[in-house]
């Protein structure tokens, strides 16, 4: 191609080409060449969406007047003159097969294409937080359920098969990971965590992020930040928190996804901290995201939020000036429809209301983005080969059957398991028989289907029923419901309490059916008013417990349920959304085909009105002589029991650690059981004293490994002087000299081994990039 001299040259086809469609130069050169020939309206049409839809509000909280074309920078639907920043869930909204939802993609693109005179495309954007939330897509564990697993290899590779799911039909963004640290378990978005560890959430994390990356497709964490801390655990509702819980818990697994992840993008949260909302926090999306830690792609607004700081924040009198608060506080791209961006920002603009920079700026970050994922390349933007797309396929299915087993919880078991093959087995409870107790409220048979009464799912999702009777094929089995999820009504426990008296072992089927917006128990707008099992569950289970029958009580939940009233259950088995391979996973642990290995990610609380995570100071634990109420947990964080008898022996390291240092710390243990075990090494640390109150013990580091039996093995642990560190009286993060405590063993309340270390120096600050992970490897024993 010939360019002219001032780089500018028209087709005949009448689409403006220039040196940003020339693949040498820097995707910033390019970028920047484009921007430089935009008018004022071409630029702002890059900053806004649209979704082709009118039921928007059943998929996302809606806000009165976000889908009048008035307010659109794309005009009418259809009509994209000036251009278009991104398309909204194609495939997402309702259920289309592959070649449907290809063909789609592909006209729209083709009408934004043709609408603007340089020919950009639109990126497209999808759910996926339990896999592509699309029509026959696999229905994948959810995060909860991965953070149970600990196993970060896993997580990246089913993100990366994800991942490669979206680009081969035309996707280019997904708005996945969810990085919100849980604070309390009544918060309806629990499943869609990972946990209630901030190391955890960001190691985590940052796999699903290389994993979703490398296929080529923009990882989008979610939600910056704060929002699930909301008081009351109500979605939406004011956040009120210290700047130190925002830095050391809120904050780190962002910076981690961002630093080792490579995440190329970020949504704001929906609530405010301390009276700002996140999308309007100067503060957050630009001070501390791009200055502090120096991330260098596109902020996407969750949907709505933009208008929302003016129809729910009342900081702003309408969209534009909420648009104008948005875009100076660092939000690039509005979603999922034009309502802050369109018209009004122009309008504000042209009046000198609003600095042009602020726009190209977030221009500027949006094109390098598309540039950088081929929009300008020319090819084709939805693969030819798009229709024949599996979904389903072999390889996610075996992803998501090993990740689902790995996430299966046992956290009792007294010599009930594993259950007889001739059993007489009475499948009781409400959730024995439901499908939507084994997917996540963002699964599309949940968030989409549930919309579509009668439609077929798309995919098989065995229930707990269908997988008992396929692990048992000898056992005498009978069913009884014994009451709903989401009724009270007791109708139907007597025949349940029968059902019971009359089988040689009880599996007891009680959680959660995720949903949106009260169209479940768990999900988002689905918060809790305690920790109570929903419906008449609680009752239910007492009544079939009081048979004397022995009980495999099996929550499948999207949050931890309090059963501290549950101690005749002779074994507890906890799933969180496990996935639509979840029920084979679940009769294969009660068969004994499954080894047990998942370990909880969040407390089992003892008591429904005591929500508190296990990150908690001295004054925030059982006190006697303080108060009456004890927020000791039933089963603490880590723990969950697998095969084999595993004792911890020995905890190693040097004796004293420079505040610049790294200390080696070795973490021996021995398998003396009969079973090959799998094991999570979970190592701690505990700060005696310190400048500010400090957790009375959290996680350094964690290491999920196979212990052969009668075998031992050595796990060593090269842990930074970055992993002490913490935000001081002066609101900086510093690693203090003294005293500090390593434990390790298998939960944040059993650990065995102790050992002391001396942090030595003077007290340090920490400026610029920290280290953020604990590396560890297997090594011999060293000799005594």
């Amino acid at each position: 191609m010939t360019l002219q001299h001032d780089g500018v040259t028209p087709t005949t086809s009448g689409v403006v080409r220039g040196v940003w469609n020339d693949r040498r130069a820097s995707p910033d050169e390019r970028a920047r060449a484009l921007l430089d020939e935009m008018t004022l309206e071409e630029k702002v049409g890059q900053l806004g969406s649209v979704w082709f839809t009118d039921t928007a509000g059943e998929f996302a909280p809606s806000v009165d007047g976000s889908d009048d074309p008035a307010t659109s920078a794309s005009g009418p639907a259809g009509d994209f003159t000036g251009g278009l920043g991104q398309l909204t869930r194609i495939f997402g909204t309702e259920p289309v097969t592959v070649a449907e939802g290809a063909d789609r993609l592909r006209e729209r693109q083709q009408q934004v294409v043709a609408g603007n005179r340089f020919g950009i495309p639109a990126i497209a954007h999808e759910e996926c937080l339990t896999g592509f939330a699309a029509y026959g897509a696999t229905a994948f564990p959810t995060p909860l359920a991965w953070a149970a697993s600990f196993d970060e290899e896993l997580v990246e590779r089913m993100a990366e098969a994800i991942g490669a799911d979206l680009r081969s039909v035309g996707v280019h963004q997904g708005l996945a990971p969810v990085l919100d640290v849980v604070r309390d378990y009544r918060w309806g978005r629990v499943e869609e965590t990972l946990g209630e560890d901030p190391y955890l959430v960001g190691q985590l994390g940052a796999a699903y992020v290389r994993g979703l990356e490398r296929s080529g497709v923009v990882a989008t964490l979610k939600h910056f930040a704060g929002y699930a801390a909301s008081r009351g655990a109500k979605n939406h509702a004011p956040v009120s928190m210290g700047r130190r819980e925002l830095a050391d818990i809120v904050l780190p697994p962002f910076e981690t996804a961002i630093r080792l992840g490579g995440a190329r993008s970020v949504m704001n949260a929906y609530t405010d901290l301390d009276g700002v909302p996140a999308g309007a926090s100067v503060e957050l999306l630009t001070g501390i995201l791009r200055d502090d830690w120096g991330f260098d792609g596109t902020v996407v607004a969750d949907y709505w939020a933009i208008p929302f700081l003016a129809t729910m924040h009342h900081v702003a009198s309408d969209a534009a000036e909420a648009g104008a608060l948005a875009l100076t506080a660092g939000i690039d791209v509005e979603l999922p429809e034009t309502a802050g961006y369109g018209a009004g920002l122009v309008g504000l603009v042209q009046d000198g209301a609003l600095d042009e920079r602020l726009v190209d700026r977030a221009v500027l970050r949006h094109l390098r983005q598309k540039i950088e994922l081929g929009l300008l390349d020319g090819g084709p933007l939805v693969p030819e080969h798009a229709a024949s797309i599996d979904l389903d396929g072999p390889r996610n299915r075996a992803i998501a059957t090993r990740l689902a087993e790995e996430s299966v919880v046992l956290l009792r078991n007294r010599a009930v398991l594993p259950l007889e093959t001739t059993a007489r087995i009475a499948v009781i409870g409400p959730a024995a028989d439901q499908f939507r107790s084994l997917v996540g409220c963002y699964a599309f048979p949940n968030h989409v289907l549930s919309k579509h009464p009668g439609h077929d799912l798309g995919i098989t999702i065995p229930t707990i029923l269908d997988a008992v009777r396929t692990e048992f094929p000898a056992a005498d089995i009978v069913v009884e419901p014994g009451c709903s999820i989401t009724e009270t009504g007791q109708e139907d426990v007597p025949a349940a309490v029968e059902a019971a008296r009359a089988a040689d072992v009880v599996v007891l089927a009680v959680g959660d059916i995720a949903g949106l917006f009260g169209d479940g128990t768990s999900g988002e707008g689905c918060d809790a008013e305690d920790l109570r099992l929903p419906g008449g569950q609680h009752d239910l289970v007492l009544a079939v417990l009081a048979t004397g029958t022995p009980v495999v009580l099996t929550v499948l939940s999207g949050r931890p349920y309090a059963l501290g009233d549950y101690d005749r259950a002779d074994a507890l088995v906890q799933a969180f959304f496990p996935g639509q391979e979840g029920a084979a996973a679940v009769a294969g642990l009660l068969s004994g085909r499954v080894q047990p290995s998942g370990r909880l990610p969040v407390q089992i609380p003892r008591s429904p009105a005591m929500p508190g995570t296990y990150l908690q100071p001295p004054l925030g634990l059982a006190s006697r002589g303080i108060s009456v109420l004890d927020p000791t947990p039933l089963f603490p964080f880590g723990h969950g029991l697998t095969a084999g008898d595993v004792r911890y022996r020995s905890l190693t390291s040097a004796a004293e650690l420079a505040v610049d240092g790294e200390v080696l710390v070795d973490v021996t243990v021995e398998n003396v059981g009969v079973e090959d075990a799998i094991e999570v090494i979970q190592l701690y640390g505990t700060d005696p004293v310190a400048s500010v109150v400090r957790p009375s013990v959290e996680l350094l580091a964690f290491a999920r490994l196979t212990v052969a039996a009668g075998t031992s093995a050595t796990v060593r642990f090269s842990v930074s002087a970055d992993r002490l560190s913490f935000t001081g009286v002066d609101d900086r993060r510093v690693v203090e000299p003294g005293t500090y405590v390593l434990s390790a063993g298998p939960s944040a309340l059993e650990r065995p081994l102790t050992h002391t270390i001396e942090v030595t120096g003077s007290r340090r600050e920490l400026v610029g990039p920290r280290e953020l992970r604990v590396d560890w490897r297997r090594v011999a024993p060293r000799k005594a």
